[in-house]
């Protein structure tokens, strides 16, 4: 199927096609048609899936045949949980819409308020927003919403886990009654089914994430090693391996800049992207990783979301995620639109629990090996994909 197939506008198809897409994914195929026939839709679609696209493009068909005619009012609201998810999806907006006459704007904490309330001023079509930012410039009167038309709800169970609920429901009592919604998620989870059904009336709902959560083009594999053993394990991969740009997962702000300086004593330059960042230094680290001039990233789960590189090929797992739906989201930051990727775990004894979900939400063992050098004194068992954790056998 082309894009042509989907109803989308001529100056639109321009645009995907300057920007190298050729055919829609599965997510787009599904998503795109139901958006523009108005519907209400709850979605389930990892990263690289083409989440993105799928609802900013009928939005922005949507939107074409006008514009915001009243200042700091708006006709498209997009709620993210992460400043860098933010400037994401805005910059897909601004490269998906560049032929049209739009206006679009990320808005988000820990920068000057006076640009945004200007930009606000001068005209917004689509407004790209964290939750808490977006509450305080309502309350000063900078952004009202009554011309809203349309609602997204990105990346829902993020926003959860961040504690955002109370700021989302504030902003849904103050939105119009029957504009259409659209809430996106990693994983239909309780919560988040919870706030699509106080948030979303006679949805449709699609799901991908189970069938692409083990992508044929990413190539999947995990080290068993002990952990004081990990980090020097990691730089003897980065010396070993000709990865033009790796992006290094590890679960705590704290480990991550203890992993920059462990890397720099041995002679390899690495960033960390973690919330203890300002968000300047976030900002430059993840522009410049983006360029290619970082070539190393650590990163919590967290901060990651936004990191968007089309050719990024490989993710390592410093530390293994739980739930295991994060890992399956991880993974998704390699391989993207149908490119060879690569996915490499280091697995301690301590992990191995996490391990076991992983496998039985991926439906297969994921490749083990050992490294010369660094075998583990502490045996990791064996595999079993039908783990159940010990609080679930005990009920």
């Amino acid at each position: 199927m082309s894009f042509s197939k989907l109803g989308l506008s001529p100056l639109i198809l321009q645009a995907l096609a300057e920007q190298g897409y050729e055919k829609p994914t599965t997510i787009q195929q599904k998503a795109i048609p139901i958006i523009l026939n108005g519907k209400n839709l709850i979605a389930a679609a990892q990263t690289g899936t083409g989440k993105t696209a799928s609802f900013v493009l009928p939005i922005l068909q949507q939107l074409s045949q006008g514009q915001t005619q009243r200042k700091k009012r708006i006709r498209a609201l997009i709620l993210v949980p992460t400043r860098e998810l933010a400037i994401q999806v805005d910059e897909n907006i601004k490269a998906y819409g560049k032929h049209l006459n739009l206006k679009s704007m990320a808005m988000f904490g820990g920068v000057d308020y006076a640009p945004q309330k200007q930009a606000l001023i001068e005209g917004v079509d689509i407004l790209v927003a964290t939750p808490g930012r977006l509450i305080d410039l309502y309350g000063q009167h900078a952004v009202h919403f009554e011309e809203v038309e349309t609602l997204v709800l990105d990346e829902a169970d993020r926003m959860l886990d961040m504690g955002f609920i109370e700021d989302i429901n504030k902003i849904l009592a103050r939105l119009p009654e029957n504009i259409q919604n659209l809430l996106f998620s990693a994983t239909l989870s309780n919560p988040v089914r919870e706030l699509a059904r106080t948030a979303i009336d006679e949805a449709e709902e699609i799901s991908i994430a189970k069938h692409s959560a083990s992508k044929s083009n990413i190539s999947q594999w995990l080290v068993t090693v002990d952990k004081d053993m990990k980090s020097s394990l990691l730089a003897h991969l980065l010396n070993e391996n000709p990865w033009p740009q790796v992006l290094i997962f590890i679960e705590t702000r704290h480990g991550a800049a203890k992993l920059v300086a462990q890397l720099e004593k041995r002679g390899i330059a690495a960033e960390a992207i973690h919330s203890g960042r300002n968000q300047a230094s976030r900002a430059r680290v993840l522009d410049e990783f983006k360029q290619g001039k970082v070539k190393y990233l650590v990163a919590t789960g967290v901060a990651a979301r936004g990191i968007d590189i089309d050719d990024l090929p490989c993710v390592i797992n410093y530390d293994l995620p739980y739930p295991a739906d994060d890992y399956v989201h991880r993974i998704g930051r390699t391989g993207r639109a149908g490119a060879q990727g690569e996915a490499v775990s280091l697995l301690s004894k301590d992990d191995f629990k996490n391990l076991c979900m992983i496998e039985s939400r991926l439906g297969h063992l994921i490749e083990r090996r050992v490294v010369e050098g660094f075998e583990p004194r502490k045996p990791v068992p064996t595999s079993i994909l039908n783990y159940v954790p010990k609080h679930k056998r005990e009920q």
